[in-house]
């Protein structure tokens, strides 16, 4: 199955279940790379439709300071990108939710494109989400990942152009990334105003699922966005309860109950 097929089949089930799908984000190798893989798994024990690992980078310009200090704290322990790519591929035998690594271009490259699509697919990565790459400059790139399977998923903000919306959502790929507020990741106390009419205008374009992220912390807020987009991703208020410390066994335990409640929430009435 490819990872444009895992994804599709995630959406459709949740769509069959009559709800939106629940997103999940944790950082790769924070703070240390089997407590992230214990992390990943709790999500997807939680109920989580679908995993974005990030991939840390020194210069995370999409990210607030929860995920910052997490990049932090993953970099620290020494995590690179062949890191990342062994950990999704250990949390790919462990549960069938497919896999998104989120992270910059820039460790990408480094990596050497081809090389790092070859291992991504090998490790069972199924979409890639890449802040800094905007889809004007994507085609190179999207076009060697659709060969491998892997989707390359297009971002969009409240201030993208009509022509943007309508580029991104025609060479989308997987799914459509929508971010809720202009700024940066983390937990905000309320959802952005016009943020209904935006989620609408964009699924009416998209001819993929479109997700909402950014700023969602809570599940009153993810049941507020269940009825209007495909899916909810919620990252920075789990990479925060990751960070409250405890034993792998602990923080397991309360990202599971959170994931848990957050997965009752986007069960649409």
């Amino acid at each position: 199955m490819t990872g444009f097929e895992r994804i599709a089949a995630a959406f459709a089930a949740c769509r069959a279940e009559g709800r939106a799908a629940l997103v999940t984000y944790v950082m790769g190798g924070d703070p240390d790379h089997a407590t992230s893989r214990a992390m990943a798994l709790a999500c997807a024990e939680g109920g989580a439709d679908l995993l974005e690992i990030g991939m840390p980078f020194s210069d995370p310009i999409a990210d607030g300071p929860v995920i910052q200090l997490a990049a932090e704290r993953s970099l620290a322990a020494g995590t690179r990108a062949a890191d990342v790519l062994r950990l999704a591929a250990e949390v790919r035998r462990a549960t069938p939710v497919p896999i998104a690594l989120m992270g910059y271009v820039n460790p990408l490259l480094s990596y050497g494109e081809e090389r790092f699509l070859a291992d991504a697919e090998a490790a069972g990565v199924d979409a890639l989400i890449l802040p800094d790459l905007p889809p004007e400059e994507a085609e190179g790139l999207r076009e060697k990942a659709r060969a491998r399977g892997i989707a390359l998923v297009n971002l969009l903000a409240p201030t993208s152009t009509p022509e943007r919306r309508r580029q991104a959502c025609a060479t989308a790929g997987g799914f459509v990334y929508l971010v809720s507020v202009t700024g940066v990741t983390g937990a905000r106390s309320e959802l952005a105003e016009g943020l209904p009419a935006l989620v609408s205008a964009v699924r009416a374009e998209s001819p993929v699922p479109v997700v909402v992220g950014f700023g969602v912390s809570a599940p009153a807020q993810a049941r507020t966005l269940a009825p209007l987009a495909d899916g909810v991703v919620v990252g920075s208020a789990i990479v925060r309860r990751i960070a409250e410390g405890g034993s792998r066994t602990a923080r397991a335990a309360r990202v599971r109950r959170f994931v848990a409640s957050l997965r009752r929430a986007v069960a649409r009435p």
